[in-house]
């Protein structure tokens, strides 16, 4: 079954620090690139963060550039987003997602994915 499950949203204050996790339970997408989204409310999902299917190339959003982390543990299936200094404007839903193909890159590119968890929530306090 092919399913991505992400945890460990929740509150925190400004200047604090949160990790999600996506996990892969179908171990489906060991060769694929994925990458971390986020939709806050009325706005449009856009990309955060994407790692490629090996783990060595990550690219991020300018607005999370030197704040966020993501990598990605092939052996227990797992992708992680580590981020800190967080300020209230990354309230958000985050999604992760896999690659339509293998060997993938990592991209930022929303239309290249096409397999979703079903979010999680973050909000950051002021």
């Amino acid at each position: 079954q092919v399913r991505l499950v992400e945890s460990g949203g929740g509150l925190v204050q400004a200047g604090g620090s949160l990790t999600l996790s996506c996990v892969d339970s179908g171990r489906n997408f060991e060769y694929h690139g994925m990458a971390w989204f986020r939709q806050a409310p009325g706005k449009e999902r856009e990309a955060v963060a994407a790692v490629s299917w090996g783990g060595r190339r990550t690219l991020y959003a300018d607005a999370v550039k030197g704040r966020f982390t993501i990598s990605r543990h092939r052996a227990k299936n797992t992708m992680d987003l580590q981020m800190n200094n967080l300020k209230p404007e990354d309230t958000a839903v985050y999604y992760c997602a896999a690659e339509e193909g293998v060997y993938g890159s990592g991209t930022l590119e929303e239309h290249l994915y096409t397999y979703w968890g079903q979010g999680t929530q973050v909000t950051v306090s002021s």
